[in-house]
């Protein structure tokens, strides 16, 4: 068992629970960067298709991600220190925040600091959405990635269709397209 690597996991995954106040999808940009930019784990497009898959089954996203990732890392002991990781924060943020949150809930600061993550947290999704577009366009192409955005929309919002069918529906795409074939005259 490398120590390094698992004292790595756990800093990475705690650090991404810690300032990721507001559960999962504040936290998924902070868990971006650690896994991908800061220790290099994996690539943008790994990420985004544990992103995808994760979103697809049921319970909280960040314990998903953070078992996967662990596990692919650090076999079971690394699966072990990533959960420990994620879940170690939200327990003594509420121990220490609840009763405090009780008692002075009524308090302008405590009502503006609820009120200003927000726009953070919108800020960071943002961001991570205009990364993942990004790797869309160099993967597809403008206008398979635009078409592709489009048709999300209206299935969401206006059938009101489930996220997890959606996101199955382009991963069946994704496995179904073919890929591009090889120019003629070009060796196998």
């Amino acid at each position: 068992m490398d120590l390094a690597l698992q004292k790595d996991i756990f800093i990475s995954f705690f650090r991404a629970g810690m300032l990721g106040y507001g559960g999962g999808p504040a936290t998924i940009p902070l868990v971006h960067k650690e896994v991908v930019e800061t220790y290099g784990w994996m690539d943008d497009e790994e990420f985004s298709d544990i992103l995808a898959i994760g979103n697809t089954l049921p319970g909280p996203i960040m314990t998903k991600m953070a078992g996967y990732i662990g596990y692919r890392v650090g076999g079971k002991t690394g699966l072990l220190t990533a959960l420990a990781a994620t879940i170690l924060p939200t327990v003594i943020i509420m121990i220490a925040l609840i009763s405090v949150l009780i008692n002075y809930r009524e308090h302008a600061v405590v009502q503006g600091m609820t009120s200003a993550i927000a726009p953070v947290v919108g800020v960071m999704l943002f961001m991570l959405a205009f990364n993942f577009l990004r790797h869309s366009k160099r993967d597809l192409g403008w206008p398979v990635a635009i078409a592709l955005g489009v048709i999300s929309l209206i299935t969401f919002e206006l059938f009101n269709l489930h996220p997890a069918i959606l996101i199955g529906a382009l991963i069946l795409y994704a496995l179904l397209k073919k890929s591009p074939s090889k120019k003629e005259g070009e060796a196998a």
